[in-house]
């Protein structure tokens, strides 16, 4: 009896053991999972677009506006220019492009037909990063006259505020915007003292690209 007592309590212990043994293989054991798998090759990210300035309402591109051009997959063909006084741009490849009079989408679409003969599916976009080509002017009797640019709604009142007021002996009833309508030369009054007094409201009108406003 004593030596089946023996053989019994070998066997469990030799049971146990073998089950200690396992648990710990168990525990050191660190499984693959799809989560800590290489990842494959990233793919490369779209170049940034920059952020360009806002738009006045109808706004054309025109001479000294900046741009920014970005293809999407050829960083070569991107680039920062400024429109020359010709109205035309120069970019690497496609060279030279007609932009002034043209609105950055139909830029756009321009560019994206000439890169066509060079690059698969071109992606473009064309962001306005300076407007310099709207201006208006003042002259005269005001404290700072000079070209003044025109980035949004601005009206002959708001102009003279900006170009720090009228001297002393201004002639206030009597000044005139000049401007060019289709070709041919016009001429508006207005009348600050009027204006000041909320009387004829609807000659403060609001000034267009190439406006002057002459003080006398």
């Amino acid at each position: 009896m004593r030596s089946q007592l023996v053989k019994h309590v070998t066997s469990v212990l030799r049971v146990a053991l073998c089950s200690v043994v396992m648990a710990s293989a168990s525990v050191g054991a660190v499984p693959q999972s799809p989560a800590t798998a290489k990842p494959g090759t990233p793919r490369s990210a779209p170049p940034a677009v920059p952020a360009g300035v806002p738009l006045p309402a109808g706004y054309l591109i025109g001479p000294d506006d900046v741009l920014a051009v970005v293809f999407w997959r050829d960083k070569d063909m991107s680039s920062e220019v400024t429109v020359r006084p010709d109205g035309r741009i120069t970019l690497p490849l496609i060279n030279e492009v007609q932009a002034s009079g043209l609105t950055p989408d139909q830029l756009r679409d321009t560019l994206m037909s000439a890169a066509a003969k060079y690059v698969e599916d071109p992606n473009v976009s064309v962001v306005v990063k300076a407007i310099n080509s709207r201006k208006v002017f003042i002259t005269g009797q005001v404290a700072k006259p000079g070209a003044y640019p025109l980035t949004s709604a601005t009206t002959v009142m708001q102009l003279i505020a900006i170009a720090g007021g009228l001297h002393e002996f201004a002639d206030a009833k009597n000044i005139i915007i000049m401007r060019t309508e289709n070709g041919k030369p016009m001429a508006y009054s207005f009348n600050y003292k009027d204006v000041l007094k909320r009387k004829n409201l609807k000659q403060n009108i609001d000034l267009k690209p190439g406006d002057t406003v002459v003080v006398p």
